[in-house]
């Protein structure tokens, strides 16, 4: 129900010292899911709740593959300065490259509810932050009207729906706030985002103003499918994911498919590398590299010889049909070793 259509006066709920918001109990925190939608969260599992900030890059980078993510010295160094000085992270490159796993590896490694916003073209303020259960409200109503009651308070926390923007703030113990492909948004909702990783606060016209308990720790990723705006970008400590160079690939490839050997895992790499510089559509990531090492483990454990294997499961590397005929006409030379 919008603004506006109740007669009853607000009375909100309890407002701190400087108009704050308080939320009841202390903080809303996302629950568990996988979905991705906008509203919905994926919470980690709890870390080791260890304060990377204060860890130097070579011991953050420990800890990052500890958890299963191998990130190279610039990436270290950029998410340990955003750590440090409490700045949103923006990560661009290819897709495939790791970028969203950034914060979920993140997250796990600090301890905190990972709290996820995808974006997509027409995204809103209302859709990010919250909004009113219009039928609850509806029902209130009809069940206060059918005891001949009156209706009472219709915007009351009972009726609002958190968003993934607003449940950020309210996390007692803080976040990590991913606002995923951020170009895909239109840049109305870049500005806004704008003034809200500003300020860490939002007001409820309702309610009063929220502001962060404890700052959550951002990362905004970019497939750079359109430019940024640089004000947003001077807002954030900015990062290029390239392509991982071969021996950090093939430690990817070995510590996410059990039984590849040494030997298969150098070879699916160079493959890989050789691949990616063809003039494709869409070169392949590391999550391509990966599902094809695993697709061409599975078939050679059911019996097709290694070089049959890496072909069958090529449906799992290249994603495009153009892609797919350009590659079978030079298979020889790049997969001949593999």
């Amino acid at each position: 129900m919008a603004p506006g259509e109740s007669s009853v006066a607000s009375a909100g709920p309890p407002v701190t010292p400087g108009g704050s918001f308080a939320a009841p109990g202390g903080s809303s925190v996302a629950s568990s899911g996988s979905s991705v939608a906008p509203g919905s969260s994926s919470v980690a599992p709890g870390g080791s709740s260890v304060a990377p900030a204060l860890l130097d890059e070579r011991e953050l980078a420990a800890t990052l593959e500890r958890e299963g993510y191998f990130a190279d010295e610039g990436l270290c160094t950029a998410i340990h300065l955003a750590l440090r000085l409490n700045r949103p992270l923006l990560l661009e490159g290819e897709p495939g490259v790791g970028k969203t796993e950034v914060a979920s590896v993140l997250s796990r490694v600090v301890g905190r509810d990972l709290i996820r916003l995808q974006c997509f073209e027409g995204l809103d303020a209302g859709q990010t932050l919250y909004e009113w259960d219009y039928p609850k409200q509806l029902l209130q109503v009809r069940v206060a009207e059918s005891r001949g009651q009156e209706v009472g308070d219709l915007y009351r926390e009972e009726f609002l729906l958190r968003r993934p923007l607003l449940r950020a703030l309210e996390a007692a113990q803080g976040a990590v706030l991913l606002i995923d492909e951020i170009d895909r948004a239109d840049s109305e909702f870049e500005a806004f985002l704008l003034e809200f990783l500003g300020d860490f606060q939002i007001t409820v016209p309702e309610l009063g103003t929220v502001r962060a308990r404890t700052p959550p720790i951002v990362v905004l990723t970019s497939n750079r499918t359109r430019e940024l705006h640089d004000a947003l970008k001077r807002r954030c400590l900015y990062h290029w994911i390239a392509f991982p160079e071969v021996d950090r690939e093939r430690a990817i490839l070995r510590a996410a498919v059990p039984g590849l050997e040494e030997r298969a895992a150098e070879g699916l790499v160079r493959a890989v590398q050789r691949v990616r510089g063809l003039p494709l559509l869409k070169r392949p990531g590391i999550a391509e590299s990966v599902e094809w090492a695993r697709g061409a483990t599975a078939l050679a454990e059911g019996g097709s010889p290694w070089p049959v294997a890496l072909r069958r499961a090529l449906g799992l590397l290249i994603k495009d049909e153009e892609d797919t005929r350009l590659l079978l006409g030079h298979a020889e030379e790049l997969f001949g070793d593999a």
